[in-house]
Order: C-alpha cells, then sequence, then structure tokens
C-alpha cells in the first residue's frame, strides 16, 4: 500500500469458479462468469489503467492503480494479466535465417530457447528509450527491455531492422 495512505478499492470482487475461470461481481451484485483483464499499456506502464471485460469485449470496469486493489482480488488479477499477456523477453539474438523476409529467428528469452518466423522487418518496432519489441508470425510479442545490454552480436544482427 503507498505511503499516502491510498484506500483500497473494495469494489473489485473477483474469484475463480470450479473451473478456473474468472469471476467479477459488479456494484449491483450481478456476476460475470468468464471475465477478462487487460492492460491499456501492457509495455509502458504495466501498474495502471486496468479494464475487466466480459468475453465478449464489452468494459465491466477500470482500474486506474493496481495497487489499489486489496488482496485477494488483487493477486487473481495479477496471475490472470500475467497469463493473458505471454510476452518473453529476448536476452540474446542468436541467428535470423537470411536477410530477406519472412526469415526465421532464434532467440534466447526468460522463458528459454525458441524459434520463429518474422514476416516482416515492420514487425520489429523500437520503442521509447533502448526497448524493442518484435511480432512474430503467429502474433506472438517478444520484448528487448534494453538494446545495450544485449552482446555485440545481437545487436549486430538487429542493426538492420532498427
Amino acid at each position: 500500500m503507498n505511503t499516502n495512505a491510498e484506500v483500497l478499492d473494495s469494489r473489485i470482487l473477483l474469484s475463480q469458479d470450479e473451473k478456473g475461470r474468472l469471476v467479477y461481481v459488479d456494484e449491483h451484485e450481478q456476476k460475470h462468469v468468464d471475465v477478462v483483464a487487460v492492460r491499456a499499456f501492457p509495455i509502458t506502464d504495466t501498474m495502471h489503467g486496468i479494464s475487466i471485460l466480459t468475453k465478449e469485449g464489452k468494459e465491466l470496469t477500470w482500474i486506474d492503480n493496481i495497487e489499489t486493489v486489496a488482496n485477494p482480488a488483487r493477486s487473481l488479477l495479477e496471475e490472470a494479466l500475467d497469463q493473458k499477456q505471454f510476452m518473453p523477453i529476448i536476452s540474446k539474438v542468436l541467428s535470423i535465417s537470411r536477410t530477406a523476409e519472412p526469415n526465421e529467428w532464434e532467440v534466447e528469452t526468460n522463458r528459454g530457447p525458441t524459434r520463429f518466423p518474422l514476416r516482416s522487418e515492420e514487425d520489429v518496432l523500437r520503442l521509447t528509450g533502448q526497448r524493442a519489441l518484435i511480432i512474430d508470425a503467429n502474433g506472438v510479442r517478444y520484448l528487448i527491455t534494453d538494446l545495450t545490454t544485449l552482446d555485440t552480436r545481437s545487436r549486430r544482427l538487429l542493426e538492420r531492422y532498427l
């Protein structure tokens, strides 16, 4: 909890049902089963701007700051967000199959080594600071948190894309 005595958000009532689905109870005590939690800014600001949606995409509630949500709802919310925001972090680029797209990348990530196809150089995006986002041909997003911490070979392989 923040030192400025911020009040915990008691309106966020989350639970899991017997099938492991996320359940949200709104201010009218209506139960919404199989809701989805999403971050408005999944890369730049993971703690702020969280929405709880129906599976059809209708927003049920907005959470300005996840730190204001009381447990156990906060723990369930963080777990749901982590599952939804599968984004491996690249620590090393081992190889890129060829200079023309589509090509195959072999990388090391925080989830282990992997290979993925890249459709176009436009799927490699430089973000603010020294970060980059790579979106593979299947839509999986990979993050490089700091380009300056990559080894020389990785940076050389990435030069043409950034």
